[in-house]
Parts: structure tokens; sequence; C-alpha cells
């Protein structure tokens, strides 16, 4: 590893470093167009110093601690939040730093805390948890309106479901989807970080100084 960093601890002392959390099923395996799209999205991150974070286990988590690894970034760690689970419980070889959870909310607080963006790849029940956490903390602004990147054309359903029937029946309003982003290649997810990342250098780490950073408890 060649970052300093080497527990959650010091990661959390260090909010001048840009970080993605990328969630994803842990179901698909090296050689899937997912897998490999995501792993050349964490390889790519890394060459610019980016951070990221998953759930530290297989499936697309693996494929994302893999690429930032190779990338051998030397300012920013690629961590893995582990969770105690019946299935699918095994870590990855691939991880700068890790730390194991028991409970989900425990180790979403923890995404939150270090998350600058957040990239949904495909996924299942858990990815599902993992982006309307993230969509309702910035919708009731307990964290900075941080991007919220849909990296799949699984998710273009979602956001026409949004747009058809939760908006029009008043359950959501438009408003609350204006930091989630739906792209259609690795090019676009890229560029959108890279425009956050430039707006947080700018403001030196502040993307809304109006609003506390999350915190866990």
């Amino acid at each position: 590893m060649t970052s300093q960093i080497t527990t959650v601890a010091e990661a959390l002392k260090h909010p001048e470093i840009f970080r993605v959390s990328i969630f994803g099923s842990a179901r698909t395996q090296p050689g899937d167009e997912a897998y490999e799209e995501t792993k050349d999205l964490a390889f790519a991150l890394g060459k610019k110093d980016i951070g990221v974070i998953t759930g530290g286990g297989p499936g697309q988590m693996e494929a994302a601690n893999t690429g930032h690894q190779e990338a051998r970034s030397k300012n920013s760690s690629s961590i893995g939040f582990t969770i105690h689970l019946p299935f699918e419980a095994e870590g990855n070889e691939y991880m700068d730093v890790q730390k194991h959870f028991m409970k989900f909310g425990n180790r979403l607080d923890h995404f939150m805390s270090l998350s600058n963006a957040v990239v949904i790849t495909p996924g299942g029940i858990g990815t599902c948890l993992e982006l309307f956490y993230t969509l309702q903390l910035t919708q009731v602004k307990h964290i900075n309106p941080i991007p919220i990147i849909l990296m799949d054309p699984m998710w273009h359903k979602f956001m026409a479901l949004m747009h058809d029937e939760f908006i029009p029946r008043g359950y959501v309003s438009p408003e609350d989807l204006n930091n989630v982003y739906s792209v259609n290649s690795l090019k676009q997810c890229i560029d959108v970080i890279d425009h956050f990342k430039d707006e947080f250098d700018q403001c030196e780490g502040e993307m809304c100084s109006n609003i506390e950073k999350y915190k866990v408890s």
C-alpha cells in the first residue's frame, strides 16, 4: 500500500482526500462486463489520487478495490467496509484499509462520512439500500448534495419510475433528484466525478460550506 492511511479512524481525519463510494453486486465475476467496467473506473480514479470505498466483498466491490490497488495511488486508499452476513461475507484481498461491521446502519453511516461522490453499478437489494440511503440523506440535507451517479442501463428504469410515478403523484419533488446523474458510459461517469473533484479542490474540501459534514456517532 502506498497511502499513509492505514485505518478508517485515520481516514476520517483526512477530509482533504476526495473519495468515491462504489456500490454494486457481490455476484459478478471477473470477465463480466460490469465487473471489468467497475475495475476500469476504480483504476482511473486511483490514477487521479481519488480514493475509493466499497463493501469490501466479492463482485463489484472486488472489482473496485482491485482496480484502485493496481493504479498504485500515492495519496489515496482503497477502503473496504465488510459486513457480517450468512453468505457472501468473505472480504476480498485488494483492500488497503478494512473495517468490519455487524450492523448495516453503522456501516452506511461510515460510507456517508467519507464519501464525496457515490457510483451505483449493477446490483440488487443491498445496492438499492445504499442508493436510497444516500438519496434520502441528500434530500433532507443531512449530508452535502454529493453526486449520485447511476452507471448502468438498469438504473435508467429507476429514473423513469421516479419521473413517471413518484414525482407526478407528489411523493418525490423534482429537486430531490438534482444530484442524481444517469450516465451511459464510463467516460461520462468520470467526467461527472472530475467536475465535482474540481469544485471540491477549488473550495479546499468544502463542497457546501453551509452544511456540516456527516459524522459518525
